[in-house]
């Protein structure tokens, strides 16, 4: 730490840190000072007591941590928070949100997108990769309000060889974008969709222009039960087989995962990924859920994520990673895993390498992007501490986040927004809503039959 002024001071706070074997820790009493965007240095209070400073932050009470990542989500769907209820899969698509798709326009996703972002930024998440339609325009709504993004372009093998061309030129045209702060993918819907012509396309797209690639795969076992059944092979191999699995790829969800995918994953020769957003598979009452330990067990980083709010109703990734604890001691019948620690590692380090930005994200350190949040424990929920991955995991929750931070600037200070008007968006929002849940038309952007 030098001397000079910093653009920012958070001090008399609690940091969240990671030791050499990544295993997350406590500093109390500590400070962080930030200068052109970057964690300048983790160190205690008295340090920068009389350190000069643009701005500083007194966190008494708080915990400073990296900020969360949404590592799969559909941003826009906002607009369709509870639109589609207590349904199945199949009838959840074909009947109500894929119909309802057909009529998105560009303005749409626009004001779906603002409203997602204050709903993260108000839950401390500060990058979130979304795969959707007309990308353009979330990549406005990122640039303005200042968070960070891993953005794709959606699209299905219905849509020709444009689908494919549309998504790379978005990925092309965007790829550091905001400053730096919007990274790229190829958004292949899923296996199911995208035949392996285009699979095996998309990946050759992907190998010649440095793109990772983001899709949905194995999402439920009913998927992988009849990807069996009508090519003789589990989604995952198909990855395999099409050269998806050479790239870097990030899985979104992985219920559907079996036993014999495991090596096959293991020994992919690209960087594999999975997003797991555990709310949706208790909503749809799926029968699986993300294979955390075994993914874990073979190198494979799980990051957390929430889905959609069409499925998930909600952007809550503190929620995301409680149950996701919740569920591993459930699914593997033992109380010892996932704890808290872990989880945290899964909400930080596992979830930045999700999307690509394992070596610029996850932890707070010198030279790390400052994306920070500031959590209040001193609620009645959260006290008293007996030990603090236990209250930050399974006692805080969402609104708890005070402050949040994206490459040193303040994008919520005392639970204040700073870069977006929620009230106008839901006005203009609502103006919409007839017209875009209208089902009378009877078009589908897709259907779902795997």
């Amino acid at each position: 730490m030098t001397d000079s002024p910093a653009d920012l001071v958070i001090t008399a706070c609690t940091v969240l840190v990671h030791d050499e074997l990544e295993r997350p820790g406590f500093e109390e009493d500590a400070a962080v000072v930030v200068r052109d965007g970057l964690v300048d240095s983790v160190t205690t209070a008295a340090a920068v007591r009389h350190l000069a400073a643009a701005e500083r932050i007194d966190a008494h009470g708080q915990v400073a941590m990296p900020g969360l990542v949404n590592c799969h989500t559909h941003a826009p769907m906002v607009a369709l928070r509870g639109v589609a209820e207590d349904l199945p899969t199949e009838e959840w698509f074909n009947d109500v949100v894929w119909p309802i798709e057909s009529n998105l326009t560009e303005q749409d996703v626009e004001l779906g997108a603002r409203l997602a972002c204050a709903e993260m930024i108000r839950g401390g998440v500060t990058c979130f990769a979304d795969h959707y339609f007309a990308m353009d325009a979330v990549a406005a709504v990122v640039e303005e309000c200042g968070m960070r993004a891993h953005l794709g372009q959606a699209y299905f093998s219905s849509q020709g060889p444009q689908g494919r061309e549309e998504s790379l030129e978005f990925a092309l045209r965007h790829r550091g974008g905001a400053g730096g702060r919007i990274t790229t993918a190829l958004a292949p819907h899923a296996p199911y969709t995208v035949d392996d012509t285009d699979l095996a396309a998309t990946a050759a797209l992907a190998r010649e222009h440095g793109l990772p690639v983001h899709l949905h795969a194995a999402e439920n076992r009913d998927q992988t039960e009849a990807s069996l059944d009508r090519h003789g092979a589990t989604p995952i191999e198909v990855l395999e087989r099409t050269g998806i699995l050479d790239t870097d790829v990030l899985i979104a969800h992985g219920t559907g995962i079996l036993e014999r995918d495991l090596p096959v994953l293991a020994g992919a020769g690209g960087r594999v990924a999975v997003a797991s957003a555990p709310r949706g598979y208790l909503k749809f009452a799926w029968p699986t859920t993300t294979p955390v330990r075994a993914l874990r067990d073979i190198g494979i980083p799980v990051g957390l994520a929430t889905d959609g709010a069409a499925s998930n109703n909600s952007l809550d990734v503190w929620e995301s990673m409680a149950l996701t604890a919740l569920l591993q001691k459930s699914t593997t019948g033992d109380p010892r895993w996932l704890t808290a620690r872990q989880a945290l590692h899964h909400a930080t380090l596992q979830s930045a390498r999700a999307v690509g930005l394992g070596d610029t994200l996850g932890t707070l350190a010198a030279g790390r992007r400052a994306d920070i949040v500031l959590v209040d424990l001193t609620g009645p929920h959260t006290q008293p501490v007996h030990d603090l991955a236990a209250t930050l995991v399974h006692s805080a929750r969402a609104s708890d986040v005070t402050t949040t931070i994206v490459d040193g600037r303040v994008l919520m200070r005392d639970r204040e927004l700073l870069t977006l008007d929620v009230p106008s968006v839901v006005r203009e929002l609502e103006q919409r809503l007839p017209a875009l849940v209208d089902r009378g038309h009877g078009r589908r952007i897709q259907d779902y039959r795997t």
